[in-house]
C-alpha cells in the first residue's frame, strides 16, 4: 500500500505511546498488537514506502521529517540484525512511519504553496541542470530552505522568499539549455580565442562569434522550440569549427614561404582538375584554373540533370507498358477463371447426377448447396436415445461411402439433428454422440483420414418440420453428410 494511502496514526496518542515506552512501561493492549506483527514484512514495507515516497521527491519536499523516517528505519534494521526485543524493533519501525506522515503532509502544504517553484524546478532538472555543478546545488540548497520553512510551519518565509528560487531554477533551466545545445561550440569558440584567433583569423573569428551570439540569443528568447533551436546551433557549431580550421591553415601557410604558399594552392587546384579528366592548366592565372573547373562541374551537373530525366521518361514509358500489359494479362486472366469456373460447375453437376443415381428415393435427398452437396438419409434410424449404429443401416452407409468416393478426397461433415422432445442439452448430446457414430463407421472403414471428416450436433436447433406430429418429429431426426469438394 502507498504512504499516502494508510490510516493517519493520530500523532498525539503515538507520542504517548512512544513516551511511556520510553519511561519502561506499555500499554497491554499494544504490546498485544506489536506481538501480532511481523517486523521482517514491517521492515520490508517501510522500505518499499521510503522509495516511494523518494520518486514522489519526499526527501526534499519535506527534508527533515524524510530525514528522521530513513534514520529510524535503519535503526530498526540494525536492531533486528542484532537480534533485539521484536516489540522494540516494531515501536521503531512505527515512530518510522509517523515521520514519513508527517513528511506526506508537508509535502503535501508545500505542492500547493510552492506550485510554480516545484514546476520550474522539474524543467531544470529536466534540461539537465544537475549537471551544472554548483550553481545547482546552491539553488538546490535555496529550495531546501523553502520546503524546511514549511516543515517549521513558517509559511510567511517561505512565501517571501520563493519568487528569487523561482528565478534562479529559471535561470539554471536556460543555462543547461544552452549547454546542452550551445556548449560545445563556446567552447571550440574560447580555446580560438585563447590561440590568438583575433590576431591571426579575425574575420572568421567575428563571424564565428555572430553566429554564436545569435544562437544564444534565440535560445535566451525561445527556449522551448527545439527545432529551431537545433538548427541554430548547428550553424553555430559550424562556423566555430571552420574557424579552428582556418586557424590551423593560416599557421601552416604562416610559416611557408611565399612559393611554397603559392604552389600548395596550385597542387590543390591540379588535383581537382585531373579527378575532372580537364587539361593542365597550371599555365593559368589560379582564378582561372579555378573558373575551368567550376565550369566543368556544373557541365557534369548538367548532364547527369539530363541523364536523370531521360531516366525518368524511359520509367514513365516503362509503367505505360506494364499498365498495358497488365490489361491484356487481366483480360486472359478473367477468361481463364471464367472458363474454370464453367468447367467446375459442369464437374459438379456430373458428380451430382451420379451421386442422386446412387440413392432410391426412399432412402436419401441429394441436393446442392452452393459449392456444397448434402446428402440427408431419410433411412438412417437410430434407437430411442441411443446412438449406435444397427446392422439394418449397413447398407445404406455403404452407398454414402460409394458417392464420398466418387468426389475423390473432399471434406465431409457429418451433422447430427434430432426433434424438441426432451431437453435441450440431451437433444445436442445425442446429436453429436450420431453424428460421431457415423464419424467413426466411415473412418474405420477407410473412406476418408480422420482428418478430413468432421462430426457436429446440432440437436434441434434446425427443423425441416413441425414437431407438432409424429411425422414432422421423424423427419426432424435424421442425419445429414455434407462434402465439400476438394480444389483442383
Amino acid at each position: 500500500m502507498h504512504p499516502s494511502n494508510r490510516p493517519n496514526i493520530p500523532w498525539i496518542a503515538l507520542l504517548l505511546v512512544l513516551l511511556l515506552s520510553a519511561c519502561g512501561g506499555r500499554p497491554p493492549a499494544l504490546s498485544t498488537a506489536l506481538e501480532d506483527k511481523d517486523p521482517v514484512e514491517q521492515l520490508v514495507s517501510l522500505e518499499s514506502d521510503l522509495d516511494t515516497a523518494r520518486q514522489e521527491s519526499l526527501d526534499v519536499l519535506s527534508p527533515r521529517n524524510f530525514a528522521k523516517a530513513e534514520r529510524l528505519y535503519l535503526e530498526a534494521q540494525g536492531m533486528l540484525e542484532r537480534e533485539t526485543d521484536l516489540s522494540e524493533i516494531l515501536l521503531k519501525i512505527t515512530a518510522g512511519r509517523v515521520e514519513l506522515q508527517r513528511s506526506e503532509q508537508t509535502a503535501q502544504i508545500a505542492r500547493t504553496v510552492l506550485a510554480d517553484v516545484i514546476k520550474v524546478r522539474q524543467l531544470a532538472l529536466a534540461a539537465g541542470a544537475a549537471d551544472l555543478g554548483s550553481e545547482y546545488t546552491a539553488t538546490e540548497e535555496r529550495f531546501l530552505s523553502l520546503t524546511r520553512a514549511i516543515e517549521d510551519n513558517d509559511l510567511d518565509s517561505a512565501q517571501k522568499d520563493k519568487a528569487k528560487v523561482f528565478d534562479a531554477y529559471d535561470q539554471l533551466e536556460l543555462r543547461a539549455i544552452k549547454e546542452r545545445n550551445l556548449g560545445e561550440a563556446h567552447r571550440l569558440l574560447d580555446q580560438a580565442t585563447a590561440n590568438r584567433a583575433s590576431r591571426q583569423v579575425p574575420l572568421s573569428l567575428a563571424e564565428a562569434q555572430e553566429k554564436l551570439a545569435e544562437a544564444d540569443a534565440f535560445v535566451t528568447d525561445r527556449r522551448y522550440q527545439r527545432e529551431e533551436i537545433r538548427q541554430k546551433a548547428a550553424e553555430a557549431l559550424f562556423y566555430t569549427r571552420r574557424l579552428e580550421q582556418i586557424m590551423l591553415h593560416s599557421q601552416n601557410l604562416e610559416n611557408r614561404p611565399s612559393e611554397q604558399t603559392a604552389l600548395y594552392i596550385e597542387g590543390l587546384l591540379h588535383q581537382t582538375a585531373e579527378q575532372l579528366n580537364l587539361p593542365d592548366q597550371r599555365d593559368q592565372v589560379f582564378e582561372g584554373q579555378l573558373e575551368g573547373i567550376l565550369t566543368s562541374i556544373a557541365s557534369n551537373q548538367q548532364q547527369r540533370q539530363d541523364q536523370q530525366d531521360e531516366i525518368a521518361a524511359l520509367e514513365a514509358t516503362i509503367d505505360q507498358l506494364r499498365v498495358q500489359i497488365a490489361s491484356l494479362e487481366g483480360s486472359t486472366r478473367e477468361e481463364r477463371a471464367a472458363r474454370q469456373q464453367l468447367d467446375e460447375e459442369r464437374r459438379f453437376q456430373k458428380l451430382f447426377n451420379q451421386v442422386q443415381n446412387v440413392f432410391a428415393p426412399g432412402d436419401a435427398e441429394v441436393y446442392k448447396q452452393g459449392d456444397r452437396l448434402i446428402i440427408r438419409l431419410k433411412a438412417m434410424s437410430f434407437a430411442v436415445g441411443q446412438a449406435v449404429i444397427e446392422a439394418q443401416n449397413y447398407p445404406l452407409l455403404s452407398k454414402v461411402q460409394r458417392a464420398i468416393g466418387l468426389f475423390g478426397q473432399p471434406r465431409a461433415i457429418i451433422e447430427g439433428h434430432t426433434d424438441s422432445t426432451g431437453s435441450a442439452a440431451a437433444n445436442l448430446a445425442l446429436s453429436q454422440k450420431r453424428a460421431e457414430a457415423v464419424q467413426a463407421y466411415l473412418i474405420a472403414n477407410d473412406t476418408l483420414p480422420a482428418e478430413k471428416i468432421e462430426a457436429k450436433g446440432y440437436g434441434s436447433e434446425r427443423p425441416l418440420a413441425s414437431d407438432q406430429s409424429a411425422e414432422g418429429r421423424a423427419i426432424n431426426r435424421r442425419i445429414d453428410i455434407v462434402l465439400i469438394p476438394a480444389q483442383p
